[in-house]
């Protein structure tokens, strides 16, 4: 692949991620990405035969990159406490930059359940368990955190974050009633999150 196919086909990447975000799957036409990358049609079907091959592309991409963002998590030489005060702060901080992500993904699990589910296949749980446990054995028994109830740990925790932006409209209009700020608040929790789960759990 030359210089020139490889910028071309960046450029038809970023331009479907954008559309597929605003519009999702059903609404976004293949000449709404070629107007956006500045291509013609029929050179965005020669890099992509079809749009459900390029929404599959992107959609593993976007997946790949939230995954790739949290490995940290998993570094020995962070506590249980400083796992979770990073997550928190990262997650919500690609959300923010990503105000859309949420309710595309939510919107995409309901169209296409077996894409998510192979993503989600790809991830080693027994493998993820094994590392905390050997990381953090004493922590997660103080904790009561086991390998049984670890699901329902980790979805409360990508809650806390994912929630108040695929409810953002309905959040941001009782934020201004209260007279507060959506973007002020957003940023607040990052914090408050993160202490809301750890006395969560050592309580």
């Amino acid at each position: 692949m030359t210089e020139t196919d490889k910028q071309t086909e960046e450029r038809i990447f970023d331009a479907a991620t954008e559309v597929f975000i605003e519009k999702g799957m059903d609404g976004a036409r293949m000449q709404d990405i070629a107007d956006r990358a500045g291509i013609n049609k029929a050179l965005l079907h020669y890099y992509y035969r079809t749009k459900d091959h390029l929404f599959n592309a992107v959609y593993e991409m976007i997946a790949g990159q939230m995954f790739k963002k949290f490995g940290p998590v998993l570094d020995e030489n962070l506590t249980l406490e400083q796992k979770i005060r990073f997550f928190l702060r990262e997650h919500i901080t690609f959300l923010q930059k990503n105000p859309k992500l949420p309710s595309f993904i939510l919107n995409e699990i309901h169209r296409n359940p077996d894409r998510i589910r192979k993503l989600i296949q790809r991830i080693d749980i027994n493998k993820l368990w094994n590392t905390l446990e050997s990381q953090h054995r004493e922590e997660l028994k103080r904790y009561n955190i086991t390998k049984e109830n670890l699901p329902q740990f980790m979805t409360t925790i990508a809650g806390m974050s994912v929630f108040p932006f695929a409810a953002k409209p309905i959040i941001a209009s009782i934020m201004e009633k209260m007279g507060y700020n959506f973007d002020d608040y957003i940023e607040h929790r990052k914090e408050y999150a993160a202490d809301f789960i750890i006395n969560a759990i050592i309580k």
